[in-house]
């Protein structure tokens, strides 16, 4: 028996690896969407974590709370969890580890990466219109929300909250797949929503709309190419903490299920 075998036998790599096989059975079909498909599933995404920003932000106007904020934004993690759409940070572990077992290319990933993040955008600024037209009461806290986040500098504490929040939100994902239950992965949507707005952890797309809803409201100190400025900052932290504080860590765990993984998909492409 090979030492990769023998380890995997446990009780608890047991789980490890049928994780794996699940998130590799799901990101095949993923990197593989078509345009229209991929398209709008990344436009619901935006959509639904919108529910999560509205809810956000009526609670903190009404409680001044930003613990009691970032538990209301649970809801916009749900909707993505149920309605099955996308989140650009959703795409760390499953298309990363779809990718190292062989079942789909680099310039795969690349395009889901892109379209997912620039159609939650566009899906989340419309949305966040309708929301700062039907509560006119909302424009003076999306404006400071938005302030905060935009105007907060490029500093090593900045980046180092962008890390985090694209770990948390990969960490969330990988939970998800780590569990059959559906108690257990809404469990998993609110707590992660808990700390990722909660504690005002920097996330690309979450803060994003946050400042698009400020912006819609008007009166704010900065304009969309302060915004554009940000976005890549946040970006750029997402993609380091979704990447090397959970996906690298992960992959190197299922490690041999994924190079079981590869010879199994290339057979079945023939």
């Amino acid at each position: 028996m090979e030492p990769d075998d023998q380890i995997m036998e446990g009780p608890g790599e047991h789980r490890v690896a049928e994780a794996a096989e699940r998130i590799v059975a799901e990101g095949r079909p993923r990197l593989h969407r078509t345009w229209a498909t991929l398209v709008a599933t990344a436009l619901l995404g935006g959509i639904d974590v919108s529910v999560g920003v509205m809810t956000l932000l009526y609670v903190k106007h009404e409680t001044g709370s930003d613990l009691l904020a970032g538990l209301a934004f649970s809801v916009g993690l749900i909707a993505l969890l149920l309605g099955h759409s996308e989140l650009f940070t959703e795409g760390f572990l499953v298309p990363v580890s779809t990718v190292i077992a062989g079942a789909a290319t680099w310039l795969d990933l690349l395009r889901l990466w892109v379209t997912v993040l620039v159609m939650n955008l566009v899906g989340g600024w419309a949305f966040m219109w309708i929301v700062t037209e039907a509560f006119p009461d909302l424009h003076s806290t999306a404006a400071e929300a938005g302030t905060r986040f935009v105007d907060g500098g490029y500093t090593l504490g900045t980046f180092c909250l962008s890390v985090l929040g694209g770990g948390v939100i990969t960490l969330m994902t990988r939970m998800h797949h780590g569990t059959e239950s559906m108690t257990g992965k809404i469990t998993a949507s609110v707590s992660a929503a808990f700390i990722l707005a909660g504690l005002g952890l920097w996330h690309s797309v979450l803060d994003s709309l946050i400042a698009f809803a400020g912006l819609h409201a008007g009166g704010t100190p900065y304009g969309y190419a302060d915004w554009l400025a940000w976005l890549g900052w946040a970006v750029l932290g997402n993609v380091v903490g979704g990447l090397l504080l959970t996906t690298s860590l992960r992959l190197v765990r299922s490690a041999p299920v994924l190079r079981e993984e590869a010879p199994a998909t290339d057979a079945g492409d023939t």
